[in-house]
């Protein structure tokens, strides 16, 4: 079954790896569907009931966003608030739509690596950052939450040294379409 990849950019046009992540990964439909809520939805207000149609209808699920103050872009938390509904996504007796199934993040932040550690720059860990997705995901919706994927230094490219940007802009991408390959 295809692959989910829901896209949180509010301005994906001026993007440099999340729009080219999503090239990379439109050379395989028939591995993921690519859903971007900012097309979809420019005034913020989501479908929900299609939402749920079209999640139901895919496999595991990726949720692709830069990071935007130690979070995700609102649309995305939008989407958490109305689509992650009760008595679908979680409840005691029922909401069961996400139980099992392989969800993951793939993030681009503006700094290197580095800067998200005890000792970098802000103290914490991307995956400490991320922490709050993965306790709704996989303890809310008992979702089968997978290690993220992530590109740093989204903010240092393209720089002096181009040419090797662009090759790390291009590895990344292809190990983003083998990323979501792997959750299928």
């Amino acid at each position: 079954m295809k692959s989910l990849i829901i896209a949180a950019h509010p301005n994906l046009e001026e993007s440099v790896i999340n729009k080219r992540w999503l090239e990379e990964l439109r050379k395989h439909p028939d591995r993921c569907t690519i859903h971007v809520l900012s097309e979809q939805y420019p005034d913020g207000q989501i479908d929900v009931e299609r939402e749920h149609r079209l999640v139901e209808s895919h496999g595991s699920l990726i949720f692709q966003f830069p990071i935007y103050w130690f979070s995700s872009p609102p649309i995305l938390k939008t989407w958490f608030d109305d689509v992650l509904t009760h008595g679908w996504a979680y409840g005691r007796n029922s909401g069961d739509k996400l139980k099992s199934r392989k969800i993951a993040l793939a993030v681009t932040t503006g700094v290197r690596a580095e800067d998200y550690s005890p000792h970098g720059r802000y103290h914490y860990t991307l995956a400490e950052l991320l922490a709050p997705f993965e306790a709704t995901l996989r303890y809310y919706c008992h979702a089968d939450y997978q290690p993220f994927f992530a590109f740093y230094g989204a903010e240092q490219v393209p720089c002096e040294d181009y040419h090797s940007s662009k090759e790390e802009i291009e590895r990344s991408a292809e190990d983003y379409a083998r990323f979501v390959e792997s959750l299928s």
